[in-house]
């Protein structure tokens, strides 16, 4: 990636005031680009992540269940992640009323925001063209135009830690250690948002300010630790409420096993995504599928459930249409950089630059393809900021020195390996605009030779160059961020771009559209049967077995339908949702449902609370049987919906209420849908 424009100054960063016209027309275009294809057709998407509509849907209308993060406004469990990206989706919620585009529009500006930070970040030392370029690229990424209209938290995740890496190059710049506690600010917002996931980005913090940092070193280390105490300042307080007070008194803290949102960082949601070892989760062994399913699934799976881990990861069929089509480019104008800048000072901003965002992209491209545990592909979201800001600063560095041979042959390699990239991944999914990798390996070809020639990179011709190496660069994202953009996604595992065999669960199966798709044409495991008449779930094959197998009787619909699932929210019909609204004042809770997502969909449709027994997976213990039973003696509960999940899914207390209400209830059926009221 090229361009023409040179900063006026080698050295000082640029300001508004020598700011040329141009630039604010680029940054214009861009910021209303960026809005309006994150905004164009959000309606279409539903309630996203159902997962987490439920708790913004709670959060709008309980400020408990907002300061908790709970799955339901009765407060039964929270989410399995801290709150802070469902406070801004709540807040617009409570204006603006239930609805997607109330939900779904704070994550589009908090894409549009993340463009203009990072353009903001890059531009400061290295121009405006560079940081235009860099903005431009984060805009097209794929799994970007995914997240910055979806309903996870990543969205917010991306924008707190772009913001923490401008801080810390403006702690670089002067020394003061405002910034460092700034920084710091960030990270801890950053862990109430997605917890450990953003301590990724730590390690280049430190690295980068112990290496460029003004000050003298023992001066630079207590800055650092006084960035520590920021973070755990800015993250501790929720923690320390969350931790002392009574449980009794506030939600079952989700995704944990003992109630405790420490065991939750430390475990599902830290160390267990490392080892594979999440307990409570739906990998095989951990109990959130159960024996049967768990070992039938992971069978035949190389890798495991979670695809094969390795150097290769974020280029594989799963992973790389989100986010490898930059990459080697990259990685190339960061070590090119490096080598541009090797005897400048200790304090060189450019250098410090460089070092933050490539060794952002290689611990948290390292992690992600050697961590054994849950790994889905909108993670490489957290990806997308280093590879644009190391393109759009790598570009501009090379480009001012294209006058040196050796730099122009680094540039054309560069190019080389990003039409190759994108030739591998168009390949893979062939009905995708099949001319599209044709006309990348012909231009591409022609910018390699472009930058070779001198001539070609002066005067006018410069100009067609620079546009040769941006269509080989940009054309195949932009094509795959379009296809993004226009097709609804929703469901809690989605991908970006179009169909290329590999979506899904894990990154297996089909899934096309983010549907929360399972691994096609798998055989039931042994030993789980179906009731009589009921169809095996979407991508699974077996036969049906006899009734009273599972809870219930209802048309499973594969990990959706009617009734939800687990990766999918349910479905209500309107004489299911006016069923479970009549009366609903005199309930606590107007229904309870195994699973999360089998809970939102009631919930969404009626916006009363409906228990999600055992939190997302149904593995969590909360309620207890003895708890659950209480309810329904005070007539808190007044239905129990059978179904949900999956075959072999309910384990442990969800499995041992399940029992309890068929030995106890009197099953209905409402359009196909299995009922238990308790009150009867």
């Amino acid at each position: 990636m090229t361009t023409t424009i040179e900063r006026p100054s080698a050295d000082a960063p640029s300001t508004p005031a020598t700011s040329p016209r141009w630039e604010w027309i680029g940054l214009i275009a861009l910021l209303v680009g960026t809005g309006v294809a994150y905004i164009w057709g959000l309606g279409a998407s539903g309630w996203a992540n159902s997962f987490y509509s439920a708790a913004v849907q709670a959060g709008s209308v309980s400020w408990k269940a907002f300061f908790f993060g709970s799955s339901d406004a009765a407060n039964s469990i929270t989410v399995d992640k801290p709150p802070m990206s469902l406070w801004l989706m709540s807040l617009s919620v409570r204006i603006f009323g239930l609805n997607t585009w109330a939900m779904l529009v704070p994550q589009a500006l908090l894409g549009v925001a993340s463009v203009a930070l990072l353009r903001a970040t890059v531009k400061r030392r290295f121009g405006g063209a560079a940081g235009l370029l860099a903005g431009l690229v984060l805009a097209v990424t794929p799994v970007a135009a995914l997240m910055f209209r979806f309903n996870n938290p990543d969205a917010l995740l991306v924008l707190l830690m772009i913001a923490s890496v401008w801080a810390l190059l403006r702690g670089v710049e002067t020394g003061k250690t405002k910034w460092l506690l700034i920084t710091g600010m960030f990270v801890g917002f950053g862990f109430l948002t997605k917890q450990l996931q953003v301590m990724l980005v730590v390690p280049p913090l430190a690295l980068t300010y112990l290496i460029a940092g003004p000050p003298k070193f023992l001066t630079r280390l207590m800055q650092l630790f006084g960035a520590l105490g920021a973070m755990i300042v800015s993250a501790g307080w929720w923690i320390l409420i969350v931790e002392f007070w009574p449980a009794s008194s506030r939600p079952w803290v989700g995704g944990s096993q003992n109630n405790s949102i420490l065991e939750l960082t430390l475990g599902y949601n830290g160390f267990g995504r490392l080892s594979g070892d999440e307990t409570g989760s739906v990998t095989p062994g951990r109990g959130g599928m159960g024996g049967d399913m768990a070992g039938g699934m992971a069978g035949g799976m190389p890798g495991g459930i979670w695809g094969e881990t390795g150097i290769f990861r974020m280029f594989d069929a799963s992973q790389g249409g989100q986010i490898a089509w930059l990459i080697p480019a990259a990685l190339i104008l960061f070590v090119v950089g490096l080598v541009l800048r090797g005897r400048s000072p200790r304090t060189d901003g450019e250098r410090a630059s460089l070092i933050v965002w490539g060794s952002w992209l290689l611990v948290t491209g390292l992690t992600f393809s050697f961590m054994a545990g849950i790994f889905h592909a909108y993670y490489t979201v957290a990806l997308a900021p280093a590879v644009a800001a190391l393109i759009g600063i790598g570009s501009v560095m090379l480009w001012r020195r294209r006058d040196t041979y050796w730099v122009r042959i680094a540039m054309a390699v560069a190019v080389a390996s990003t039409v190759a990239m994108a030739w591998v991944l168009l390949r893979r999914s062939e009905s995708f605009v099949p001319w599209l990798k044709w006309a990348i390996l012909v231009v591409g070809i022609l910018a390699v030779v472009a930058l070779l020639v001198p001539a070609l990179t002066r005067g006018r011709l410069a100009a067609a160059s620079i546009l040769a190496v941006m269509f080989a660069g940009l054309a195949g994202p932009t094509a795959y961020a379009v296809d993004t953009v226009s097709t609804p996604h929703n469901g809690s595992i989605v991908s970006a771009g179009p169909n290329t065999g590999m979506r899904g669960f894990g990154g297996m199966g089909e899934g096309r559209r983010g549907q929360g798709g399972m691994p096609g044409g798998m055989q039931l495991p042994a030993g789980v049967q179906l009731p009589a008449g009921m169809q095996p779930p979407a991508g699974f094959t077996g036969q049906a077995g006899t009734p009273g197998q599972m809870l219930g009787g209802a048309e499973m619909g594969g990990m959706g339908g009617a009734m939800g699932g687990l990766l999918e929210g349910s479905k209500p019909t309107d004489a299911i949702t006016e069923m479970l609204e009549q009366d609903a004042d005199s309930y606590t809770w107007v229904a309870a449902a195994i699973g999360a997502n089998t809970a939102a969909g009631y919930q969404l449709a009626t916006e009363e609370p409906v228990m999600p027994v055992g939190g997302f997976n149904g593995t969590d213990p909360s309620p207890t049987l003895a708890e659950f039973q209480q309810y329904v003696a005070e007539g808190q509960i007044h239905y129990f919906i059978g179904g949900g999940g999956m075959p072999g899914m309910e384990s442990g207390t969800s499995a041992e209420i399940s029992a309890w209400v068929t030995e106890n209830f009197t099953a209905t059926t409402v359009d196909n849908v299995t009922f238990y009221d308790l009150t009867q």
